[in-house]
């Protein structure tokens, strides 16, 4: 995830290249409807993306695909997503696994552009509406086992930033990637005892692998 930033850059020069080329002529003019589905591998930053505390997760939804040119495309989604991160501690008073996991209803908003009859890239802002986050704790023994739930007013209940990736796209089916540069902080500004703080203080990133099923 080091390197999302200039991933995203690129990408999106990619779809301006992409919309010269003759060759990726595809779109019939037909919109298209489908549905979609896959994994997230996702983590919170501060000031640098990072490898580290990655939690897998998934993401569901629907998509559409609606030709502006021949070889350019808007593509909405409304999917349904988790994101979030995982620390593994390993110290002199137990041993386990935290997990902080938030379920976002999450509407990119995609420019697609063809590159070839079964390549393409895209690139757009997304919105998502926390909808809830869960923590939970797995410990060596069990004994600090625990699952608490949070109702969105605990955390902001908006997050936006934005999306690049790229697709191969079949006749009926695709697969692709998609990177996800969060530019809202999670967590809300808090005052306890004179001090202010924000927990989760940091900002989603996340990669998504998935497979999409085309209805008409």
């Amino acid at each position: 995830m080091k390197k999302s930033i200039k991933t995203v850059a690129a990408l999106a020069l990619l779809i301006g290249l992409g919309s010269n080329s003759a060759q990726a002529q595809i779109n019939d003019g037909t919109a298209q409807f489908g549905v979609k589905g896959g994994v997230n591998f996702s983590n919170m930053y501060t000031n640098d993306v990072s490898d580290n505390n990655v939690l897998t997760s998934f993401n569901a939804g629907v998509y559409a695909m609606l030709p502006i040119t021949d070889f350019v495309a808007i593509q909405p989604e409304v999917l349904y997503s988790r994101k979030g991160s995982e620390l593994t501690y390993d110290n002199a008073f137990a041993t386990g696994k935290a997990k902080f996991k938030l379920n976002y209803i999450e509407v990119p908003i995609l420019v697609k552009a063809n590159l070839t009859k079964n390549v393409s890239v895209h690139a757009g802002p997304y919105f998502a509406y926390l909808v809830d986050a869960q923590v939970t704790n797995e410990s060596s023994g069990g004994s600090l086992n625990f699952e608490d739930t949070y109702n969105n007013d605990d955390f902001n209940k908006f997050d936006a930033g934005l999306s690049a990736g790229i697709g191969f796209d079949f006749e009926s089916v695709g697969i692709g990637a998609r990177y996800n540069y969060g530019l809202t902080t999670v967590g809300k500004e808090r005052t306890v005892a004179g001090a202010t703080y924000t927990v989760p203080d940091g900002k989603n990133s996340n990669i998504s692998v998935y497979m999409t099923l085309k209805l008409n």
